[in-house]
């Protein structure tokens, strides 16, 4: 078996997760990394990118390129991180997808919901249950060390936006999803937290840009500024480290305060 912890994180081409993969990397984690852009001739972004950076980083590095809300994707993906690494530590549910187009919600049409909950919230689901069941067999095994499954959540998971109902609900739904698997998984020893991010500079959020940059600077944010990417991969690390190893079921907010209740 591997002899280094093994990370797997979603969505890891750009944004959140590939600062998350960059975070593991550096904390000794060996990486396999999912994401359904993916050109095998282009190494200045995606996951041949991030491959580049967490290699220098001494990670040991594995694209795997395919659609999370695909369950013969999900096999594929568990069936070759075993192949290769012969172990999972650590799940990073980071895979998104916002809606193709902002739109009101008494417009939005089903096939936009459809395909952000198939993504976010089923896909999220069910890759969580697969590799849940290979990490009680290490449990079961004798296995020590810290195992966890992290979703990355959104403050959309409590904040109303209705230009773009299916997100919010789809993150609503995925919260209620890391609280169930923390349920469940307390006894095998298998801890699970939800990272919620706030507002995120990011390619998902680059359309809104200028909107949220009048918000923060109305105050919406406390501390005053954008969120980035690293800011939620520190926060991923820190759990998947097992430095809150008695605070399985946690939601850590990454907001710069946007959940202090204000007057």
């Amino acid at each position: 078996m591997n002899p280094k912890p093994v990370a797997f994180t979603t969505g890891a081409g750009r944004g959140i997760g590939r600062a998350v993969v960059l975070e593991l990397a550096r904390h000794g984690y060996d990486i396999a990394a999912n994401d359904i852009v993916f050109d095998p001739a282009d190494r200045t972004r995606g996951l041949l990118e991030v491959q580049e950076q967490a290699e220098r980083l001494g990670a040991r590095f594995l694209p795997l390129p395919g659609d999370v809300s695909s369950l013969g994707d999900q096999e594929r993906f568990i069936g070759e991180i075993l192949a290769a690494f012969g172990r999972i530590d650590v799940l990073v549910n980071n895979a998104g997808i916002a809606p193709a187009k902002r739109i009101d919600l008494l417009e939005t049409p089903p096939e936009s919901y459809d395909r952000v909950m198939a993504v976010n919230a089923r896909g999220a689901f069910f890759l969580s249950q697969r590799v849940a069941r290979e990490m009680i067999k290490r449990r079961e095994s004798g296995e020590a060390g810290p195992l966890s499954i992290i979703f990355v959540t959104s403050i959309s998971a409590v904040v109303s936006s209705p230009s773009r109902p299916e997100y919010c609900v789809s993150k609503a739904a995925l919260s209620q999803t890391a609280a169930l698997f923390a349920d469940r998984l307390a006894g095998p020893g298998i801890n699970v937290y939800e990272v919620r991010p706030g507002i995120i500079r990011t390619g998902m959020t680059e359309p809104v840009k200028d909107k949220y940059d009048r918000l923060i600077a109305e105050g919406l944010v406390p501390q005053g500024r954008w969120g980035e990417p690293e800011d939620v991969a520190k926060a991923v690390a820190a759990l998947a480290t097992g430095a809150f190893g008695y605070s399985t079921g946690a939601v850590i907010e990454v907001s710069g305060g946007m959940n202090i209740r204000r007057l």
